[in-house]
């Protein structure tokens, strides 16, 4: 074979070198041979031709000369061969599927359109050049990324012919985009799609509750992020109650079983306050889970504040935009729920303090000022200090007796109000109602079961005497009978019998057996 770079072929060239005139008998060729240069053409060895028979010059033609001997054998004469549309593009599919059974092409897409069907069509093209490709839907579904128009794409694939449209187009088995990898266009496109519809919105996203009473963590129980998670909640909120849904965080099962924790969660609204994804750091195909649409929606469909824990600070899911609350990593996600009760035990101390202080210093300010009063006005100050206090305790108490007389008159009115609401509700003429409506109910589904028996009963009975009709036992209730032979086939005339031969006789009910002494 020569050197030269071998070109791919054309449906033109294809079939130009196909509709060739050929031997009556075709010589075996190469595989490749169609795609071979003209160079390649001449330097292929030429295959040895075994003549059975030498034709006579009428047979072959005007231009036909027989070769003498010692002379180099002729070319010989060839036969012309009509190719129908169908063989031909069949015949040309094949040689361009054995020649380019796996391939990678480059170029943009344009013309995309996704069939009902689920298969994808579009047209990858470069500056000079165009090539149709199709993605069948059981490749198209296993797609990461939505293709589009103008997106650069690698494609791998095999080159075939639809022989409907003799068309030479690319079956594509896999797309990988150019520049950004697969995995970020999807995690883009799905972001935007998101932001679109509104889930990444604050005004949906919910706050925390300022003092929960049990937390439920969706993470693998096995690994470091669960244990950084409980060492902070008991530092800062000991009595904190942690409820851990065990939950695959990597690999194909991880969108699947992280939303079956919050569907769970859900669903059980009591256990928990607020739910924590957590998972430690990674790559980008590490976090692909938490990019899945499906688990995005189940987030933003959550009644129980999600607070997501997804990788280091600068590590963003579409998990991340969805939740209520991103925390950078899980530890600071076990700090952001116990933020409340740590800040209130910190404001505590600081009011104790502050209350230790002030009272030192009352205590001073008093011991100062008693000691430039006498006792007597001591304790004049002191009994009206006293006066004063019951004063405010009797105001107090008759307040509180007002507020207890109003609320137990409210309280009063409103299950009068509700007596009479429920006086007017009367249940037994609504049970007697639903009695009437059930008994009417029954009564017409047995008169519908009733007509729909009689019905069958009547087309059985016509078919039956139909049947009877056409039975032949009802031949032979007339008075004929069925006579065998003593093999058991059926007598037709009384040649087929001789003389002593035992005959069998069936009537309309029962059987005799009889020999034969005469036939005619």
């Amino acid at each position: 074979m020569g050197e030269k770079e071998e070109k791919p072929p054309t449906l033109a060239s294809l079939r130009a070198g196909r509709g060739r005139t050929r031997l009556a008998k075709r010589a075996p060729v190469q595989a490749n041979l169609l795609f071979t240069s003209e160079t390649d053409k001449q330097e292929a060895p030429q295959p040895a031709l075994k003549l059975s028979k030498i034709p006579a010059p009428e047979d072959m033609g005007s231009g036909a000369t027989i070769a003498k001997k010692g002379e180099p054998n002729p070319v010989l004469p060839t036969q012309r061969r009509i190719w129908t549309v169908r063989d031909l593009v069949i015949d040309i599919r094949q040689q361009v599927e054995g020649g380019y059974p796996d391939l990678w092409v480059e170029g943009e897409i344009s013309n995309y359109r996704a069939a009902p069907s689920g298969h994808v069509y579009f047209t990858l093209k470069d500056g000079e050049a165009q090539l149709p490709v199709v993605l069948f839907r059981r490749q198209a579904t296993l797609l990461r990324f939505r293709p589009a128009d103008g997106l650069a794409v690698l494609v791998r694939g095999r080159i075939s012919i639809y022989e409907s449209r003799g068309q030479l187009q690319l079956i594509a088995e896999t797309l990988e985009p150019r520049g950004a990898g697969a995995l970020q266009l999807a995690f883009e496109q799905l972001k935007a799609r998101l932001l679109a519809e509104g889930l990444f919105d604050a005004d949906r996203k919910r706050p925390l509750p300022a003092f929960p009473r049990c937390v439920g963590i969706i993470t693998s129980p096995t690994g470091a992020v669960i244990r950084d998670i409980v060492n902070v909640a008991r530092r800062r909120h000991a009595r904190l109650n942690l409820l851990v849904y065990p939950a695959t965080m990597q690999g194909t099962t991880c969108c699947s079983t992280v939303a079956a924790g919050i569907r769970y969660f859900n669903q059980n609204p009591g256990l928990v306050d607020v739910i924590i994804l957590a998972r430690g750091g990674g790559s980008i195909e590490d976090l692909s889970g938490f990019n899945d649409e499906s688990l995005a929606r189940a987030i933003a469909a959550s009644e129980i504040p999600i607070v997501s824990a997804i990788g280091h600070e600068t590590d963003f899911t579409i998990a991340d935009f969805v939740a209520d609350l991103r925390a950078p990593t899980p530890s600071a996600a076990a700090e952001l729920v116990t933020a409340a009760q740590h800040r209130i035990e910190e404001r505590i101390e600081a009011l104790t303090a502050r209350v230790h202080r002030a009272g030192r210093f009352h205590l001073l300010s008093a011991r100062q000022r008693y000691a430039r009063l006498s006792s007597e006005s001591v304790l004049n100050r002191l009994r009206d200090t006293i006066s004063r206090r019951d004063q405010r305790i009797d105001e107090l108490g008759l307040r509180l007796e007002a507020a207890a007389s109003r609320r137990l008159h409210l309280n009063t009115q409103r299950l009068a109000t509700l007596t009479d609401r429920l006086r007017r509700q009367n249940i037994s003429v609504r049970i007697a109602t639903t009695q009437r409506r059930l008994q009417a109910a029954t009564e017409r589904l047995l008169r519908t079961a009733t007509r729909t028996v009689s019905a069958n009963q009547t087309r059985l009975d016509r078919s039956t005497t139909r049947l009877e009709a056409l039975s032949p036992l009802a031949v032979l209730s007339r008075g004929y009978a069925l006579v065998y032979a003593e093999n058991g086939i059926l007598l037709r005339s009384a040649a087929d019998t001789s003389p002593g031969e035992t005959i069998r006789a069936r009537l309309a009910e029962g059987t005799l057996t009889a020999k034969v002494s005469d036939n005619k």
